[in-house]
């Protein structure tokens, strides 16, 4: 099963960004302090602590979408809501980055982006909660044959669109008492 690998390699990239993210805008900001210029009447030392603070938010924020995808490599199994909606976010943000990347930066930042955008797409339907029609067990109401070999009753061999289940019985009559 190469699910929980890629779960691994997943949660593994996003700290590494994490870390890549919260280092590059620290010495962005670093940079901007020493500079000390104004970019349109701003203030340097705004721009450096802002700079800083949102490298490390960011940081943050991808390190937390790293621990979701750790939890659901060792737990293998589908993240709940708040994890969920967190691999969503990143993988929503790694589509942007890579957008902007491949302008600014080059190919090599847009295929890397792409392939983090991959693996957490890979891990997050990997791990899908509802169970499709290939891991339904025969005879749980998916179609197909009866235990006697035949339709469930069904003449066109259950191909009319019902579940291929047992029929349905009415429920009990109301008492008149």
């Amino acid at each position: 099963m190469v699910r929980r690998p890629v779960a691994w390699v997943a949660a593994i990239v996003l700290f590494v960004e994490a870390i890549g993210i919260a280092l590059l805008n620290w010495f962005l900001g670093v940079v901007v302090d020493r500079q000390d210029m104004s970019l349109a009447g701003l203030d340097s030392d705004m721009m450096s602590v802002s700079s800083k603070v949102g490298g490390l938010v960011f940081g943050l924020y991808f390190a937390l979408c790293g621990v979701a995808a750790l939890l659901v490599a060792v737990r293998d199994r589908a993240p709940g809501l708040f994890g969920r909606i967190l691999l969503i976010s990143a993988a929503v943000v790694h589509g942007l980055l890579g957008a902007f990347t491949v302008g600014l930066v080059g190919w090599g930042a847009f295929v890397f982006m792409m392939v983090a955008l991959g693996l957490i797409v890979f891990t997050l339907l990997a791990f899908d909660r509802g169970a499709g029609p290939a891991d339904a067990a025969p005879g749980d109401g998916a179609g197909g044959k009866d235990g006697n070999g035949g339709t469930n009753g069904d003449p066109n061999g259950g191909m009319n669109g019902g579940t291929g289940g047992s029929p349905v019985t009415a429920p009990p009559a109301p008492s008149a008492s």
